[in-house]
C-alpha cells in the first residue's frame, strides 16, 4: 500500500476525498474544503461549490463563517495576558468589569429572576477562561426565564438583531442573575464573548486589534478576523440553515452586503471569526508545537498546556457529560470528549478514533478544528451549511474516520 510522506496511506486520503465527495453529491452540502497535516505535510481537498445552486468552486482559499471554532483561537488573547502577567487567573475581573460585581444568583435555574441570594464570592479570570463565571447558552433551559431574557437582550449572536456594543452588551448582562455560583458549573458561550470585552479593557484595544498584532499577524493568519473586506468578499459563501423538517436551504447569511461584509459593533469572540483552512492550520499546529511558530514563539508552553488540558471537575463538567449524552441524537458525537480546557473541548476518554488528548472544536456552521498531540496531527474542515440538520455534523463525523483511517505509520 503506497504512503506518503506524511504518514497517511495514499488509499486513506482518496477515501478521504471519496467520502467528502460523496456527501456534496448527496446534494445536502453544496461544498466543502478540508485540510489535515502532519509535521511540515498538508493535504488539501476542495469539493463542490460556493451556493447550493451552483456558482463559482471551492477553493483552498475560501473563507468561511467559524462560529463556534472561533473559541479556541480566540481564547489566544487571553494566554497572552496570563504569559505577561498582565492578567492573573485567580484575579477578580471586577476592576476591568465593573458591571460584574455584586452578583446575585438564581435559587433554581427554572425560577423568576428576582428569586435569587448572593455570590458566594465574585467572579475570576479563571472562571471566565474556564467558562464557569455563571451564565451561558443552556440547551437543557431552554424556556426558562432566564434563558428568555439573554435572548431577549441581545446577548448572543446570530439572531436576526445584531449584538450592541461592548459596553452595552455589559450593560445589559451586568442586569441579569447569574444562573449559578462563580466556579460551580460549566456553561457554554457567553464567557468566551466576555472575554473579549475583558482583554479589550485590559490591553485598551479592540478585542480585534489584539487578536491582530499578537497572534493573527505573527501566525501568518492573514485572511482571519471578524469581518470580510469587500476586495476578499467574493472568497465567501452563501451560508445556510436548512429547514429541520423538509432540508430545503435557507439562507441564513449572504457574502455581499451580509453580516460579515462590515465590521460588527461586537467583536464576538465565542463565534464570531471568518477564516481559512490554511490560517486555522497555522495555528493548531502553534498548539501542537507547544506555541512556537518557526523560530518565533506566539505563546509560552504552560499556557498552551493550560488551554489544551481538561481544567474541570466532574460537578463542574456536570453539564456537557449532561450535553453530550441526551443530545447525541442531534450533535451526533459532538461534546463526546469528557473535559474541557480553556476555549476548546479536551479529549479525556476514548469514545471514537480519536485518542485521548485531541482538542478543538465544532461550529454551529458546519466547521471543525482539532488537532490531536499523540499522532502530532491536524484536521480542518469547513462547510457553509448550519447544523439545523444533521448533514454537516454527519460530514464532520465521517471526515474524522477517514482522517485517522488513512494513517500509516
Amino acid at each position: 500500500m503506497g504512503r506518503n510522506d506524511s504518514g497517511f496511506s495514499e488509499a486513506g486520503l482518496r477515501k478521504v476525498r471519496d467520502v467528502l465527495e460523496r456527501h456534496v453529491e448527496s446534494g445536502r452540502i453544496p461544498g466543502v474544503v478540508a485540510l489535515v497535516g502532519r509535521g511540515d505535510e498538508t493535504h488539501v481537498e476542495a469539493v463542490g461549490t460556493m451556493r447550493h445552486d451552483g456558482g463559482a468552486p471551492m477553493r483552498r482559499d475560501t473563507i468561511f463563517r467559524m462560529a463556534s471554532t472561533s473559541k479556541p483561537v480566540t481564547m489566544a488573547a487571553a494566554m497572552v495576558l496570563l504569559d505577561e502577567c498582565r492578567l492573573r487567573l485567580d484575579d477578580l475581573v471586577e476592576p476591568w468589569l465593573p458591571e460584574l460585581a455584586d452578583r446575585r444568583v438564581l435559587k433554581r435555574i427554572d425560577g423568576p429572576l428576582d428569586d435569587t441570594e448572593p455570590a458566594r464570592r465574585p467572579i475570576t479570570v479563571r472562571d471566565v477562561l474556564t467558562s464557569t463565571f455563571g451564565l451561558g447558552m443552556d440547551l437543557t433551559s431552554l424556556g426558562t426565564p432566564i434563558m428568555n431574557a439573554i435572548f431577549e437582550q441581545g446577548l448572543t449572536p446570530n439572531l436576526p438583531e445584531p449584538m450592541p456594543g461592548p459596553d452595552e452588551w455589559m450593560r445589559r448582562l451586568g442586569t441579569l442573575p447569574l444562573m449559578s455560583q462563580p466556579g460551580e458549573r460549566w456553561q457554554y458561550h457567553i464567557s468566551n464573548d466576555l472575554l473579549g470585552v475583558l482583554v479589550a479593557r485590559v490591553t485598551g484595544q479592540p478585542f480585534g486589534t489584539f487578536l491582530r498584532e499578537r497572534v493573527f499577524d505573527p501566525l501568518g493568519m492573514k485572511d482571519t478576523g471578524f469581518h470580510v473586506p469587500a476586495d476578499k468578499i467574493d472568497r465567501l459563501p452563501t451560508n445556510y440553515t436548512p429547514d429541520p423538517r423538509t432540508g430545503e436551504f435557507i439562507v441564513w447569511d449572504e457574502a455581499a452586503g451580509g453580516r460579515f461584509s462590515r465590521p460588527p459593533a461586537f467583536q464576538d469572540g465565542g463565534g464570531g471569526l471568518v477564516s481559512t483552512v490554511d490560517d486555522y492550520h497555522a495555528y493548531f499546529r502553534m498548539l501542537l508545537n507547544h506555541g512556537m511558530h518557526g523560530s518565533g514563539r506566539i505563546l509560552s508552553r504552560p499556557a498552551v498546556e493550560l488551554m489544551t488540558t481538561n481544567r474541570l471537575t466532574p460537578d463542574q463538567n456536570a453539564a456537557r457529560t449532561a450535553m453530550a449524552r441526551d443530545n447525541v441524537h442531534v450533535g451526533f458525537g459532538q461534546g463526546q470528549h469528557g473535559g474541557w480546557g480553556f476555549g476548546m473541548a479536551v479529549r479525556t476518554y476514548r469514545g471514537d478514533y480519536a485518542p485521548v488528548g485531541q482538542f478543538g472544536w465544532d461550529g454551529g456552521t458546519g466547521t471543525s478544528t482539532y488537532a490531536d498531540p499523540v499522532n502530532r496531527l491536524t484536521g480542518i474542515l469547513l462547510t457553509q451549511v448550519g447544523m439545523s440538520t444533521p448533514d454537516s455534523a454527519r460530514l464532520i463525523h465521517d471526515f474524522w474516520t477517514t482522517v485517522y483511517q488513512a494513517i500509516d505509520d
